[in-house]
């Protein structure tokens, strides 16, 4: 079956690190014509929920390698800040996606398709979109990984964010883990009590339950040891 060239080329947008308390908010954005996808599909690449995160950090350098890309992260201490000022994650999300598509459009990249998952409303994306990306037709999809382009935007993000969370775990000392559950309570606890309070706002995205529950814990173990 015989596709015109730009019917398969298209950007594939995907992020990592939104569910996980600790660590940034990755956006890639990656480039996939019909030579690449041929690549990809060799290579098998999939939605990176479906890999290892070994096998993230392997493959990550071979996507980089044959397809332009871009790959924005917010970390914690800026995630904040945003958060603060926008209030609203799918927004947050919106801008962080715009961003990493603009990064790559603004690298001479000339493509008429984006494809990113379903958040929100997409004229969020489309709004935070400045002049370059607003020529672009952006598609929104429920499980959008399925897209080759997509999957490999997946891989990026997910890459850089597992290796900085490491960077992050090795400067507070604590392992940091991945997702929002006991044991990461028990490491913002761990933060808490070998640096302080402050500190918590460089490894974690402070809008999360868990920081209500890590203070309150901390608070109260405090007052009954004060007594």
């Amino acid at each position: 079956m015989h596709h015109p060239r730009n019917a398969i080329e298209r950007i594939g947008i995907d992020e990592s690190g939104k569910g996980d308390y600790f660590g940034p908010l990755v956006i890639a954005a990656v480039f996939v014509d019909a030579t690449t996808q041929g690549e990809l599909r060799l290579m098998e690449v999939r939605d990176s929920k479906k890999l290892s995160d070994g096998r993230v950090l392997e493959m990550a350098p071979d996507i980089k390698t044959i397809c332009p890309h871009s790959v924005i992260a917010i970390g914690p201490q800026k995630y904040n800040e945003l958060y603060a000022k926008i209030k609203n994650l799918n927004r947050l999300l919106a801008w962080g996606h715009a961003k990493a598509l603009e990064t790559l459009l603004e690298r001479g990249i000339t493509c008429e398709r984006a494809i990113s998952d379903q958040f929100g409303d997409e004229r969020l994306i489309l709004n935070a979109l400045q002049e370059k990306g607003r020529k672009i037709g952006l598609e929104q999809r429920p499980k959008a990984e399925s897209d080759l382009a997509v999957a490999a935007a997946s891989i990026l993000a997910r890459a850089e964010f597992l290796i900085r969370l490491k960077r992050l775990s090795s400067e507070v000392g604590t392992t940091l883990p991945k997702g929002a559950s006991p044991a990461v309570e028990l490491a913002a606890k761990m933060v808490i009590k070998k640096h302080g309070q402050d500190r918590l706002g460089s490894v974690a995205k402070l809008h999360f339950k868990t920081t209500k529950a890590v203070l309150v814990s901390v608070l109260t173990s405090s007052a009954s040891h004060s007594l």
